[in-house]
């Protein structure tokens, strides 16, 4: 088995993360306009805790990168220690692919936004909505399940406005 560089996994790493947040910035950008061009009585808390949330996860994940990439460009750190690194900060992007991708489709559902976290013990799910039917939390968790691959009892949906 041929193993890549770490020239080339830096590299190949560092497009992945470009491209996640080029990804990120056209999302906001489209929700912008969309928004602009529509009139609706939206909830102003509501869609601040749901920017605020994407922005304080951004910025948390952008320090948690670029900690592990201080640690694999650190003449002083072992190889036990980049290697170690370097699988969490794969970990930690094809986490937030995942958890994009499952927001996009929830979105593509009809619903009108969404949230998702997932960490090793649950995936909590937040929904802009004021309730939720058994039918819509069943769609939601459908979606959960195949992108993430938890279990039912792992996911936590929570409906907010």
């Amino acid at each position: 088995m041929k193993t890549l560089s770490k020239k080339k996994k830096i590299i190949i790493i560092s497009v992945m993360v470009a491209l996640l947040l080029i990804t990120g910035y056209v999302n906001v950008a489209l929700n912008s306009t969309i928004s602009d061009g529509m009139s609706t009585n939206t909830n102003t808390s509501s869609e601040s805790f749901y920017t605020s949330y994407r922005t304080e996860r951004e910025a948390t994940r952008t320090q948690e990168i670029q900690f592990y990439d201080s640690i694999i460009a650190s003449t002083t750190s072992s190889d036990e220690a980049k290697q170690e690194a370097e699988e969490n900060k794969l970990a930690l992007i094809a986490q937030m692919e995942k958890e994009l991708v499952t927001e996009g489709i929830i979105r593509g559902k009809g619903f009108e936004d969404a949230i998702v976290t997932s960490s090793s013990s649950n995936v909590n799910v937040f929904i802009k909505s004021a309730e939720l039917t058994k039918a819509e939390v069943a769609q939601i968790t459908s979606v959960v399940t195949e992108q993430l691959g938890v279990e039912i009892d792992k996911i936590v949906i929570i409906p907010s406005e």
